[in-house]
């Protein structure tokens, strides 16, 4: 990485990661606590920011001082079925809907054969959980009551309780699972 590049990758990488999100500069120079002034500065690529500056606007946007820096990615990247992570747990299996991790979030889409039990993961105490149903039926049981979700249905729970998902139906079931985890303390 060549020194004189440095400033104009960060100047547009700043800018992508802000457009992106949707975000003005003045919101994101407050959540970074730094003036308006200096965020401007480091999109226009004349600021020299110190290391905790840096720190300060990564935290802001949630990614990692190399990615403010990385030369830039291509705009899309394919991802193969086969490339995602898969789990099985009994006869169902759960395969990550995203490449990359979100903080504090888990996306999963799960397929249930006929008649087929999996038991969920309680979560930290405070975390949501959001079931949709794509096709089939999926049962859902939570803290001991019963939610028979048809395509298209989608519950809301709160994920730190006992849960369970089944299909009753004669064909496969597929749906989507998505947890929004507790900030821990």
């Amino acid at each position: 990485m060549s020194e004189e590049d440095l400033p104009g990758r960060l100047a547009r990488n700043l800018r992508t990661l802000r457009e992106t999100r949707g975000a003005t500069q003045v919101q994101l120079a407050k959540l970074a606590g730094v003036p308006r002034a200096t965020w401007a500065h480091l999109e226009s690529g004349a600021a020299n920011p110190t290391l905790s500056v840096l720190h300060r606007v990564a935290g802001a946007l949630q990614v990692s001082l190399e990615e403010l820096l990385a030369r830039p990615k291509a705009s899309a990247r394919h991802y193969r079925r086969d490339s995602l992570p898969v789990k099985q747990r009994g006869a169902a299996f759960l395969r990550k809907l995203l490449p990359d991790p979100l903080p504090g979030m888990e996306f999963d889409r799960i397929e249930l054969p006929p008649r087929a039990r999996i038991t969920g993961v309680p979560h930290t105490p405070g975390t949501r959980e959001y079931l949709a149903c794509e096709s089939g039926t999926i049962a859902l049981v939570a803290s001991g009551e019963r939610f028979v979700l048809e395509a298209g249905d989608v519950v809301v729970f709160r994920g730190d309780q006992k849960h369970s998902y089944e299909n009753p139906g004669a064909r496969m079931a597929v749906g989507y699972s998505v947890v929004l985890l507790a900030p821990s303390v």
